[in-house]
């Protein structure tokens, strides 16, 4: 006997090449894409800075009529926005990037596949959407915003299927247009949605002709379902539509998506 084979058993060295498991790439990738977004300065400007200083000033400012506990209509809102900012326009513009410079390309060459790409980006998003809601609802809570506790189990449950939403609707635009078009288009789609959200946190004054309207877009939907969770209801018509742009983004993202 040699003396390598009295130091070490026979097979030590055997090579035993196989892919890990599902759970271990998700949990890299996630890992990978959280760095990734918590890196990212303007990243941080858009889903950070901005809600909080939207709900500090909102609430301190005497903006339009909100009633007298205008903090629990704000703090929604707010939370809304920052959903939007995080899974929407942030995951569409990086993505969108992402493909332009040739680093989802080579992730799809490696051995993870398509749905561990698209898992792990919303996974990050999610964790991130879950630091931002308990940032946020502890200013809120500085400001005077008193949730119950059931009406925070509902909305911790409406922010995750928002999040969902909106994530897929992100992969969806920064999965099949160029960068440049991704960011206008994202910026612009922003705007655009928070407009029709805003339209909702006063629709006690408008009519019926522009308020269901506004609560079939996606950012609509979220802000009065988020609304009614806090105070300790559901709003199964916000829900419903939240799913639906949901399934259908999120079928369209799994079919079209490209990584270059």
């Amino acid at each position: 006997m040699t003396e390598t084979e009295r130091r070490f058993r026979p097979g030590t060295f055997a090579p035993d090449p196989r892919p890990a498991s599902r759970a271990a790439m998700l949990t890299a990738q996630t890992g990978l894409e959280l760095k990734l977004l918590l890196r990212n300065g303007e990243q941080l400007l858009l889903t950070m800075f901005i809600p909080i200083t939207l709900l500090i000033g909102l609430s301190l400012l005497p903006f339009g009529e909100l009633g007298e506990h205008r903090v629990d209509k704000i703090v929604p809102m707010v939370m809304m926005t920052a959903v939007m900012s995080t899974a929407f326009t942030g995951q569409a513009i990086a993505v969108g990037f992402d493909r332009r410079y040739g680093a989802l390309k080579r992730l799809g060459a490696t051995a993870l596949p398509r749905w561990g790409v698209i898992a792990g980006k919303c996974a990050a998003v999610l964790i991130v959407v879950v630091l931002q809601a308990v940032l946020l609802g502890v200013i809120g809570l500085a400001l005077g915003w008193r949730p119950g506790l059931g009406g925070l189990a509902l909305g911790a449950l409406v922010i995750a299927l928002g999040t969902a939403t909106f994530a897929a609707m992100g992969l969806l635009l920064g999965g099949t247009l160029k960068a440049e078009a991704v960011l206008a288009l994202a910026n612009i789609l922003w705007f655009v949605m928070l407009g029709v959200a805003s339209l909702v946190l006063v629709g006690d004054s408008l009519p019926a002709a522009l308020s269901v309207p506004a609560r079939l877009i996606p950012s609509g939907a979220l802000a009065h379902a988020l609304e009614l969770a806090l105070a300790g209801s559901v709003d199964w018509f916000g829900v419903a539509v939240l799913a639906v742009w949901g399934a259908v983004c999120g079928w369209l993202a799994t079919r079209l998506f490209r990584f270059h």
